[in-house]
């Protein structure tokens, strides 16, 4: 699916909208998702990094795969950095190298989590309980042997 996203700013330029269009029919795009950010926020991203500016403008609504997400960054960046008021339009159509990175960053989720939990499973524990036959719990809680009471006889 090709898709496409246009930056602009409100009408008082206080925030940037990001607008991601996807082609569902022959060149007819529709409006996917439309995402609002306030402007010192993506400022101060856009000062720092180009990863910065990516994390910003990730979000539960708007996640892109990280080719499209730095491609979009760039353009967030050059709109910033040439000072433009007139909306930015870019239009992505990799469908095969989108869903491929999509899997390689789910697939890379899913190995970090299982190394975690194999190192989990390795830790090495002290083989001092395993040696000794009798448990010891030391409690402040004492019963006297007399106040032991046999079920039976409660009933």
């Amino acid at each position: 699916m090709k898709q496409q996203y246009t930056i602009l700013k409100n009408h008082d330029n206080s925030r940037l909208i990001i607008q991601e269009k996807g082609e569902l029919d022959k060149d007819i795009f529709t409006l996917l998702c439309e995402e609002n950010y306030d402007d010192a926020v993506i400022s101060n991203a856009v000062a720092t990094d180009r990863e910065k500016v990516i994390a910003v403008l990730r979000t539960k609504n708007m996640y892109p795969p990280r080719g499209h997400a730095e491609k979009i960054a760039d353009m967030v960046i050059d709109f910033y950095t040439a000072n433009k008021s007139e909306p930015m339009d870019i239009s992505i159509d990799e469908p095969a190298v989108s869903s491929k990175e999509i899997l390689t960053e789910v697939f890379m989720g899913i190995e970090a989590e299982a190394e975690i939990i194999d190192d989990l499973l390795e830790e090495d524990f002290d083989g001092d309980s395993d040696d000794s036959d009798e448990i010891k719990i030391d409690s402040t809680i004492k019963i006297a042997d007399e106040d032991a009471a046999d079920i039976e006889d409660e009933l």
